[in-house]
């Protein structure tokens, strides 16, 4: 896919345009070269990051988890927002920023056949699994909070899911017509592990925070709530506890005796808000 794709993307470096060579490598005309993955992802990253990058286990737990469809109603939900915001006849591609698995990404691409997709995540055990999601998503490891390997308005649709949100490049990297699609979780997500597992609280300011980081680039179009009640076992249990920012630091063991005193199913409450922004005029 990296050969379709990369008319989209920009040298981490120095911003130039990048270009596929017989040696299974992109390069600039400066001579900035990153190679494929044999996983058929690359490494756009121009240096140091201070983004913590999810490990294989996280990534492995988190691909477990939405595999076995515990999420598919925020899946459905994102689909059908992009169905009705997103223009199919807008130039350029549809970015996921911060899309680990390609587990949504691939999703919206079905509804959009004409399209390429890239995804960019910071860990490269996600964009290996994501490079393989669907035919027509490359991927690449990259910062979200530094300038983004992508050219000035490559992207139709940027798709943020649960993922990092630098309003500056979002703005820069999207079409004038384009759709920026976010899903963020809202204060009782997850409200029943909270005090129970000891999960992280979703901050009661995090909506007016994504509205300030947004605000000065994009007005929102459309909005919604979505909650629902899931059902989990033991096996769901831990692997949501293990796919997120809760996994890093955690006792394993003290999770399992956790985990395995509660009931089965337990009832977990599921709460996300989705909205849809256009750049603002």
């Amino acid at each position: 896919m990296l050969n379709r794709i990369v008319r989209y993307l920009a040298c981490p470096h120095c911003g130039a345009s990048l270009a596929l060579g017989d040696d299974r490598a992109l390069s600039c005309p400066a001579g900035h070269s990153f190679d494929i993955a044999k996983q058929g992802y690359v490494n756009l990253l121009p240096g140091a990051t201070k983004l913590r990058a999810d490990t294989k286990e996280m990534v492995e737990a988190r691909d477990a988890f939405l595999s076995a469809g515990h999420y598919d109603p925020v899946m459905d939900a994102l689909v059908d927002l992009a169905r009705r915001t997103a223009d199919p006849a807008v130039p350029g591609c549809i970015v996921d920023i911060g899309g680990g698995t390609g587990h949504y990404h691939a999703k919206i691409m079905d509804g959009f056949p004409d399209v390429e997709g890239l995804l960019l995540d910071i860990s490269k055990y996600a964009v290996r699994r994501a490079a393989k999601a669907h035919p027509r998503i490359a991927a690449a490891v990259t910062d979200a909070w530094q300038t983004l390997p992508l050219q000035d308005s490559a992207a139709a649709v940027v798709i943020n899911t649960f993922a990092p949100r630098n309003g500056p490049e979002l703005h820069r990297v999207l079409q004038h017509r384009g759709v920026l699609l976010v899903v963020t979780p809202l204060p009782d997500h997850l409200q029943e592990l909270i005090g129970t597992l000891g999960l992280l609280q979703v901050d009661e300011g995090k909506e007016s925070r994504l509205a300030e980081q947004l605000a000065p680039h994009f007005s929102a179009v459309a909005t919604e709530r979505l909650t629902q009640t899931m059902a989990l076992d033991h096996q769901a249990l831990a692997h949501l506890v293990g796919m997120g920012p809760n996994a890093w630091h955690r006792d394993a063991q003290r999770d399992h005796e956790m985990i395995q005193r509660l009931p089965v199913p337990s009832q977990v409450t599921l709460s996300v808000r989705l909205s849809a922004y256009r750049l603002s005029a």
